[in-house]
């Protein structure tokens, strides 16, 4: 089923990198963005999360954010070690949860992402981050902003492999 504003997700049980399993009780009564994002080595994630770190405390105190890769948890705990992220990152390694809420794969649409997102893929190279690995390629990245009641506010399914919500909305949503 596919997410829609006024859902609530009741529970995520994934084992996150910090070797803990999830709860949505981490969440409780806080604003939140959970992103499903593609693989652990995908540039355009990678960058993505390093964008949202440099700003990460302009979203204030009271946000938190969860960040879903479709890999297994030693290959993401590995992968993101450079980062240091100050947010939930878990691993979906059985397609579990992208499966569930019909998070989209498609050929055309990673065709779009690699057109419009040349130079998304240049600044990430510069970066150091490459695709090590071919699985995932096709995924379609999702945002849900959730509120602190837990009922969805929004629902982003990426027109393109490098979509997502801007941050200026999701400051916005972590303010307001």
């Amino acid at each position: 089923m596919k997410l829609q504003k006024g859902d609530k997700i009741t529970e995520i049980n994934l084992p996150s990198i910090d070797g803990k399993n999830f709860s949505f009780n981490k969440i409780k009564g806080k604003k939140t963005l959970l992103t499903f994002y593609r693989f652990a080595t995908c540039p355009f994630c990678n960058l993505r999360i390093h964008e949202i770190i440099n700003r990460y405390e302009e979203l204030g105190k009271n946000f938190e954010m969860v960040a879903i890769f479709s890999s297994t948890k030693e290959h993401l705990s590995k992968t993101m070690k450079k980062h240091n992220a100050p947010f939930t990152i878990l691993a979906d390694e059985n397609f579990e949860y992208f499966s569930k809420y019909e998070v989209e794969k498609s050929l055309f649409k990673f065709m779009v992402g690699s057109i419009v997102g040349f130079f998304k893929i240049l600044k990430a190279g510069s970066k150091g981050y490459f695709p090590m690995e071919l699985s995932g390629m096709t995924i379609v990245p999702v945002d849900v902003l959730i509120n602190k009641k837990g009922v969805i506010e929004k629902v982003y399914y990426g027109q393109n492999t490098t979509d997502h919500l801007s941050f200026d909305e999701i400051k916005y949503f972590s303010l307001s």
